[in-house]
């Protein structure tokens, strides 16, 4: 049995892989998200884009990651406000995250793309909430290149506010605080995006050509937590609030 078909399965049954076999662990990141293709591939589960996630040095610290990493993520796109069952969830952390939805392709070339160019891909910015999964239980964690192949740790994804005229908004100053059951619990900016949730779409536009694919003009692409991690509990309410935009509502059924 190889990695991919315990992550296959494991996704179909909804369920976590409680030890994997040192000798299934990939060698390294491109095997990691090579299997992670095949995942996707086998699963045939409607695309939704990206994700971005390890995006500060203490987030890779924590994970022993050399760079950020990044994952196919799945639809449905759920709008906010949105009830999620708890029971259902693999040790689910929840993450408020600017959320970029494109609207030109940034196909593979010899020379990287810029961050004006990756800007003029832009569609849309959105606040957002992902709700990271694990396939396997946190508190055993693999070394991070079974992670990469499990998708990044990929979820389930909480669309909100549009932020208006996002290229004249000091997004990297725009304060993010996540509360549980109304008591603040995490507190960020766009700045915890390495910098600017931009520069992360940059850094993706130019990593995923060495994996075999691209973004796509209509993909959504989370970018990296501005906040934190934080993990609910069944029957908790998160509030996620970017600056004066409405809140984001989660609750945990």
């Amino acid at each position: 049995m190889t990695l991919a078909d315990l992550l296959v399965a494991a996704r179909q049954e909804r369920r976590q892989i409680a030890a994997l076999p040192p000798a299934l662990v990939p060698i390294d990141a491109d095997a990691a998200y090579a299997v992670a293709a095949e995942v996707a591939s086998r699963l045939g589960w409607a695309p939704l884009g990206w994700k971005i996630a390890g995006t500060t040095e203490v987030m890779r610290a924590r994970l022993r990651m050399p760079e950020p990493i990044f994952g196919r993520s799945f639809a449905p796109l759920l709008e906010a406000p949105a009830t999620l069952k708890h029971s259902m969830l693999l040790d689910p952390v929840v993450e408020a995250e600017f959320f970029v939805r494109l609207g030109a392709d940034l196909p593979p070339r010899a020379m990287p793309w810029t961050e004006a160019e990756v800007a003029g891909a832009v569609a849309a910015m959105h606040a957002g909430v992902e709700v990271a999964e694990c396939r396997f239980p946190t508190t055993a964690l693999p070394p991070f290149t079974a992670i990469l192949a499990d998708g990044s740790g990929n979820g389930r994804y909480v669309l909100g506010p549009a932020i208006d005229d996002w290229q004249g908004t000091d997004v990297a100053a725009m304060p993010v605080e996540v509360a549980v059951d109304g008591v603040p619990r995490r507190h960020g900016s766009g700045a915890e995006v390495m910098g600017h949730p931009l520069k992360a779409l940059v850094w993706l536009a130019n990593r995923l050509p060495r994996a075999g694919s691209h973004l796509r003009a209509g993909e959504w692409v989370s970018t990296g937590t501005a906040s934190g991690m934080l993990a609910p509990r069944r029957g908790n309410r998160v509030t996620a609030r970017f600056g004066t935009l409405p809140p984001i509502e989660i609750q945990f059924a």
